[in-house]
């Protein structure tokens, strides 16, 4: 059972049980994950359970007759969910729970009908007469009958031809026409008109026993192919009732009791032609057909065998203990077939679903060796359509299933939107299992059939044709290892090929280094140059920024770098997204969650997003096998961790712009530079900060993670565990990049917000003292300086330097440029301590160690330990408190 089903049963339980609070449906799933164990159905297990429940029960015999009914259309999962339901009995605590919470629930909604209700019965001045009540009881009566009776035969049809037509529009059901189903002489079953037969020339009781045993014989051959006898009639049946017979009252008892005995085989008779005459009807899909053919076969040696007693009669050989001699043979075998036929009927069974059955009625006979024999022989004859589509599957990948009977379902999706929606999951929804269509004997198997067949498909849709070498034709047995085997074999074909056509004729590897070039930063000279050719481009306004113009400046980049000699470099694309990437994160987290739809409609903020904030790059990967890798989900992860990483990128360059900018200051003689020397120290703590966090994100964080997968997709043995890997790994640099965790991302955030207001505020007092330093410096010199003149010039430099430190002293005491480098000092620690600290939680608590390095990175001289260690103090007293 997946993930997601014992998600979707729990909550259900809890929501019938009205269960709340405790730590909700996680903590049960949790639970049950570790301690689930495989439940094996034997017949031994099954019945001990249900007859312990019997005993439980207080109406016994309802139960059982529940169990049969259900057993009889072949439930699934019947027998596990019985011996759950035992297991639950000897639990005293847990019967206890349940009886208390069901009182509970009967209050609770005897109090709700009570407040909710707000009608009346009308009042009667007269009371009901009993034929008004007869009536009544009448009504009510046809009313319940109706509800219960089966749909009609034409109905049911056209219900299952509409349902197939719906799926496969393009391939509608083939029809008979009309007049088969319309004249009912070619059923081979008993015609039964509503008018009762007129009275016979002689009552037969007045005959003497002899004559009355001719008589009777000869009508019994008549009933036994399906038509009204003389003295035996059939009664007509509705839905699917077995078929019962009025014998005429003045017969002699014995006689009556030895016909009695034979009535049954025509029973089951008429059973099963009409059995065969229903499910022969297009609609219900090929297993059923040759399931019918089958029996067809066995109903042909069964009138053969009427045929010969015939002639015995004519002859005046047969008596009807001669009769009852030999027919009691046939009797087993019919009954056996009718059995089957009423619960494939009343299951609704249909491709795998009548397999099931069949199976395990086959396994049901062990000690029964004809009747497993014949179990045996319908199931193999029923199989044959149902393994042709399963050959084709696992040995070329083709699904050809008109009746929809396959365990694999093929829903159609278009591959071009794999790139293009981030919910378009190519892989997984294509081909989908659907369990009430698999085999019991194939249900261990179910998983490496799917895989098989999509291998193959994959491979196909790239242009080649497979076709397995170890194909062979696929029996039915009860020795599963027979099919296992070959189904191994073809599993293991398919997941080579794909393998091999994706890592050496598609290079997945090199594609998979390429994308790591650039969203992760691996080639530093191109960024280098990247980024000094498109800084003033992508300060402007997102809507301002021209798209061609970067793409010129991106291959101006490609081509200046060592990413020349990358061969997939073309496949590089400039994107500028919607939202910054805090807004996109939030986005993807959101898919297939309740947030979704109000995120999506999310009205757009006001601020204008600038180019840095919106650029990201994207690859471009055209439907082939790779796209089923390098899909739209994975390129956002990548886009993620190259928006994340190139942000820190811009701020470390603003914080070196900074640095130089402040070179300048050292030739000034301030008279108060005590400020100047706090802003130095901050700009110094934010690029320490800055440059730890990319080199522990680079180096401590996306190498290692990278090794490891390329060490992984070195052993894979097929696509599923290539996917994996590669999934493994974006999720493990998302986490450890502190992307998956929305409050280290907001104090993450903050922190780089703080570090781009205090270059800004930087920039512009220097900004202010270069354009003062012009104004003062502008010479009036002609041609070579002389000897005097040099002497005035070096004058001037000492004036120059004296009224600009003066300037400078006069501009930060009438700013406040004290006071603002101050506030940005604490506001930085503040945060900074803030995300020590919760980094400290979480890689204690949540057990992520890797990030235990950024704290000793960022506190390398255990300058905020001692803070750090005051606020876990303050913390563990709160929580005590």
């Amino acid at each position: 059972m997946s993930e997601f089903r014992i998600h979707h049963d729990v909550n259900e339980l809890l929501s019938l049980l009205h269960v709340r609070g405790g730590d909700g449906a996680e903590g049960y799933i949790d639970l049950l994950q570790k301690h689930r164990t495989p439940y094996v159905t034997t017949t031994v297990s099954a019945h001990s359970a249900k007859v312990k429940l019997a005993e439980f029960s207080k109406t016994p015999e309802d139960f059982l007759r529940k169990y049969e009914e259900l057993k009889s259309k072949n439930v699934r999962n019947l027998d596990p969910l019985v011996y759950l339901l035992s297991k639950l009995c000897e639990d005293k605590e847990t019967l206890q729970f349940l009886q208390q919470n069901a009182k509970e629930r009967s209050e609770s909604a005897n109090t709700t009908s009570t407040t909710t209700s707000s009608f009346t019965l009308p009042q009667t001045s007269t009371k009901m007469s009993m034929q008004e009540l007869e009536e009544l009881r009448k009504k009510l009566g046809n009313v319940t009958a109706s509800s219960n009776a089966p749909l009609p035969a034409e109905v049911t049809r056209k219900m299952l031809r509409d349902k197939h037509n719906k799926k496969n529009p393009t391939q509608p059901n083939p029809v008979f026409p009309n007049w088969v189903y319309d004249r009912p002489a070619l059923l081979g079953d008993f015609i039964t008109s509503p008018t009762a037969p007129g009275d016979p020339a002689v009552v037969i009781g007045t005959m003497p026993l002899a004559a009355q045993e001719q008589a009777l014989v000869e009508d019994l051959l008549f009933v036994l192919v399906g038509v009204d006898g003389r003295d035996i009639t059939a009664q007509p049946v509705l839905g699917r009732q077995n078929r019962s017979f009025i014998i005429d009252s003045t017969l002699d008892m014995s006689i009556k009791e030895l016909v009695n005995r034979i009535l049954p085989v025509a029973s089951y008779y008429s059973t099963i032609t009409r059995f065969i005459e229903e499910k022969s009807s297009f609609e219900y899909g090929q297993v059923n057909h040759a399931l019918t053919a089958a029996m067809r076969t066995l109903m042909k040696e069964y009138l053969i065998l009427v045929t010969q007693l015939e002639h015995l009669q004519r002859q005046g050989l047969l008596s009807l203990q001669k009769l009852w001699f030999y027919i009691q043979p046939t009797m087993r075998t019919m009954e056996i077939l009718a059995s089957i036929a009423s619960s494939v009927d009343k299951g609704e069974c249909m491709g795998g679903s009548t397999l099931s059955l069949l199976h395990d009625r086959t396994f049901n006979y062990t000690g029964d060796s004809q009747a497993q024999e014949l179990c045996l022989y319908l199931t193999k004859a029923a199989s044959v359509p149902y393994f042709e589509i399963l050959e084709k599957w696992i040995y070329r990948g083709i699904i050809k299933d008109p009746y929809s009977e396959f365990m694999v379902e093929e829903h159609e999706l278009q591959k071009e939107k794999i790139q293009e929606d981030y919910n378009d999951k190519y892989w997984d929804q294509r081909y989908t299992i659907v369990q009430h269509r698999i085999p019991s004997f194939l249900q261990k198997m179910a998983d490496k059939i799917l895989s098989t067949g999509k291998y193959l498909n994959v491979v196909r849709e790239c242009g080649r044709d497979v076709t397995c070498p170890d194909a062979k034709e696929v029996l039915y047995t009860l020795k599963e290892r027979a099919y296992v085997e070959q189904i191994e074999k073809a599993y293991n074909y398919a997941s080579k090929v794909l393998l091999d056509f994706l890592m050496e004729e598609k290079e997945l590897v090199s594609r998979l280094r390429s994308i790591k070039h650039y969203f992760l930063m691996d080639k530093g000279d191109f960024f280098v140059h990247f980024m000094d050719l498109t800084e003033e481009e992508l300060k402007k306004p997102v809507d301002d920024i021209v798209p061609p113009r970067l793409e010129a400046l991106l291959e101006l980049a490609l081509r200046m770098s060592t990413a020349n000699t990358d061969p997939f470099k073309d496949d590089l694309k400039i994107d500028l997204m919607p939202h910054d990437v805090i807004t996109q994160l939030l986005r993807v987290l959101a898919i297939e969650t309740k947030q979704e739809k109000a995120i999506i409609n999310a009205e757009p903020t006001d601020v204008a997003l600038s180019g840095l904030e919106a650029f990201s790059f994207d690859y471009i990967v055209k439907w082939r096998t790779l796209s089923l890798i390098i899909n739209r989900k994975a390129l956002t992860r990548y886009q993620m961790l190259f928006r994340h990483m190139f942000y820190c990128k811009h701020v470390e360059r603003l914080l070196c712009n900074v640095w130089i900018s402040n070179k300048d200051f050292k030739q000034y003689s301030l008279r108060s530079p005590k400020w100047f020397a706090a802003a130095f120290a901050l700009r110094q703590r934010m690029l320490n900060f800055v440059q730890n966090i990319q080199y522990y994100m680079m180096f401590e964080v996306m190498e290692p993670t990278w090794h490891i997968m390329e060490n992984n997709l070195k052993t894979a043995s097929n696509i599923d565990d290539v996917l994996c890997h590669h999934t493994s790994f974006l999720d493990n640099c998302l986490k450890d990049c502190m992307l998956t965790n929305p409050e280290l991302l907001r104090i993450f955030s903050k922190l780089m917000s703080v570090c781009v207001k205090f270059t800004s505020c930087m920039q512009r007092f220097t900004q202010s003292m270069r354009l003062e330093r012009l104004s003062l410096e502008q010479g009036t010199m002609d041609g070579p300086p002389s000897q005097s003149e040099h002497v005035d010039e070096a004058e001037k430099k000492r004036l120059t330097t004296k009224f600009l430190a003066e300037y400078v002293d006069t501009l930060q005491s009438d700013a406040g440029f004290e006071a603002t480098i101050s506030k940005f000092d604490s506001d930085f620690s503040m945060l900074l301590l803030d995300l020590l600290d919760k980094l400290s939680i979480y890689s204690t608590n949540d057990c992520e160690h890797s990030m235990i390095s950024i704290i000793y990175r960022l506190d390398f001289n255990g300058f905020y330990t001692e803070r750090l260690e005051r606020m876990a103090i303050e913390r563990s007293q709160k929580a005590a408190a």
